[in-house]
């Protein structure tokens, strides 16, 4: 299944509106899965980043409060970090810390997705384009295309993270899972 959904982002000559659709179809079908273990099984298989990229950005589009317009950039991943709440209401019977260690986990998996798609060598920035103009790339060397909104500075992403770990204080108490604040760490 990895396999197909792999070529069936790659079969036309835009891997980035192919991912949105398939992601587009495939969001439901997470939503409905109870077990987290199945959840991440899933999402962890998936051969092609960006797809995995544009179905955890409709993840955490639904779980946020208020809706960004940012495009997936690094500053949008900060964004679901400081808006987001706990991603899935259909939820196997946990605790709220892991909930929130399971909405952790996947961003974290959201930037290192985000990341093989902007920077993997040799195909820097080149996943969003088609196969065809790819290797047209790759033989150029062309440099990896940043966005305005991959440039945040690393008092951007302390505040962020000060921001989650005193709203988990809040949320969740005395004593603090260590679990939450090893992730916040990772993802920092």
């Amino acid at each position: 299944l990895q396999r197909m959904l792999s070529m069936a982002v790659e079969v036309d000559r835009s891997p980035n509106c192919n991912s949105y659709k398939i992601a587009d179809l495939i969001f439901p079908f997470i939503l409905n899965i109870p077990v987290r273990s199945q959840r991440e099984a899933l999402l962890n298989s998936m051969d092609s980043h960006l797809l995995r990229c544009k179905l955890l950005e409709m993840m955490f589009h639904h779980s946020c409060d208020v809706p960004t317009t940012l495009p997936l950039s690094l500053s949008k991943i900060l964004y679901f970090l400081g808006h987001s709440s706990v991603l899935l209401q259909y939820q196997d019977d946990v605790a709220t810390w892991q909930r929130w260690d399971e909405m952790l986990e996947y961003l974290s998996l959201l930037l290192i997705s985000y990341q093989n798609v902007i920077l993997a060598f040799p195909l820097a920035d080149h996943l969003r384009s088609s196969l065809y103009e790819r290797m047209d790339l790759i033989i150029q060397k062309a440099k990896p295309r940043l966005q305005d909104d991959d440039e945040i500075s690393h008092l951007d992403i302390y505040l962020k993270t000060e921001d989650f770990l005193s709203r988990m204080q809040q949320l969740l108490g005395q004593p603090f899972p260590l679990q939450i604040k090893e992730k916040v760490c990772m993802i920092q």
